[in-house]
């Protein structure tokens, strides 16, 4: 008996019961979110929610980062393949108003952790290029991400302190179809291939309007997948506008893969316009279970396991593996070709794995001096 409560929708991908997503078994389906303040000060929050059919499991995790200390809530529970219920334990999310409005609920007084979020877009979602990537005849990729602004009301309540998000704004996303997740294949490739992975993803706030840009590059500083968009509040998908030609340069913290400062720079017919992310901290990815030694997205917890975690941000050691995937929440500056400006803020999300020729990295895990 495969056939849930998603099958009375026509949102089948497959002629499969909606409990199957295909053959794969890394197939997943998540929802992510950060915000902040427009202006320096304020909490920073991030959420990600993952399903994994084909391990019949679903995870959560909520950050907030208070007074120098990020502060994680990691849920996961055994999905029974039903894919519409979108709660992991405390955390839970709702789709009030589809690609425009959703709703994030935590509730664990327990863990000293509630919060009521509400995301509203600014305008439509933007659909990055189709991330597909081999490591020789091995599919380790092959997904699809929506991108989309917002701002957000509701408040977060960390150990009894509760605090406003009202007017904070942020990004979240949508991504589904293949990477790798659960148990590490025990089999690697053949013949055996060394890690390589740089990704910059840098979604800016500006007061009228949104900038997005990511690049995933191989080892030589080749772009395999990359995108920059503007995106104008109240757009709708015919009034975004993308950039061709682009550029990114990265300025590394000496001994750390994490920035110190990147420019983007965008050329067309009316000449350079530049974007210039500075970062003023880092929020570590693995909060939210990227890389994370334990809370890793798919692995098995039982049916049902939630934990809370607290990493004080000025003890974190940037060089350990499991501490190289970060946001880094920046201040961001646009300026046209005629040198005019404007500022607003953005994350910066880094992970630079392996060789990359530009930034002068050449094995797995050496740091810039």
């Amino acid at each position: 008996m495969a056939l849930t409560k998603g099958d009375d929708f026509p949102i089948h991908q497959t002629s499969e019961p909606i409990a199957y997503s295909g053959t794969d078994r890394n197939f997943y389906d998540r929802y992510f979110f950060n915000g902040y303040a427009p202006d320096e000060g304020g909490d920073f929050f991030a959420v990600a929610f993952g399903v994994y059919p084909h391990l019949n499991i679903a995870d959560a995790s909520f950050c907030v980062i208070r007074d120098g200390v990020q502060t994680a809530l990691h849920a996961s529970r055994w999905l029974n393949m039903e894919r519409m219920d979108l709660s992991v334990g405390p955390i839970r999310i709702e789709v009030i108003e589809p690609l425009q409005r959703l709703k994030v609920i935590v509730d664990a007084p327990d863990k000293g952790l509630k919060a009521e979020i509400v995301f509203e877009g600014r305008a439509f979602p933007v659909e990055e290029p189709r991330f597909i990537r081999r490591i020789g005849p091995r599919a380790m990729m092959d997904y699809t991400r929506l991108t989309q602004n917002g701002r957000y009301k509701g408040w977060i309540e960390l150990d009894g302190q509760r605090r406003s998000v009202d007017g904070f704004v942020g990004t979240r996303d949508r991504s589904w179809g293949v990477r790798p997740i659960g148990a590490r294949d025990p089999q690697e490739a053949a013949p055996p291939a060394a890690p390589q992975f740089f990704w910059i993803w840098g979604p800016s706030s500006f007061e009228t309007g949104s900038f997005f840009f990511h690049t995933n590059d191989d080892g030589a500083g080749a772009p395999w997948n990359r995108r920059a968009v503007w995106a104008p509040d109240g757009a709708d998908a015919s009034g975004l506008s993308e950039f061709e030609d682009t550029s990114v340069d990265i300025e590394w913290k000496p001994g750390t893969r994490h920035a110190r400062k990147a420019v983007v720079r965008l050329k067309d017919a009316n000449g350079e316009r530049r974007v210039t992310y500075e970062p003023q901290y880092e929020f570590f990815m693995l909060g939210l279970g990227y890389g994370h030694p334990k809370w890793s997205h798919g692995s098995n917890q039982g049916a049902l396991a939630v934990e809370r975690e607290d990493l004080k941000l000025s003890e974190v050691d940037p060089k350990l593996p499991h501490h190289l995937h970060v946001q880094a929440l920046s201040r961001v500056t646009y300026e046209d070709a005629s040198g005019r400006t404007a500022v607003g803020r953005a994350v910066l999300e880094q992970l630079a794995m392996g060789p990359h020729k530009p930034s002068g990295l050449t094995g797995i895990l050496d740091f810039p001096s």
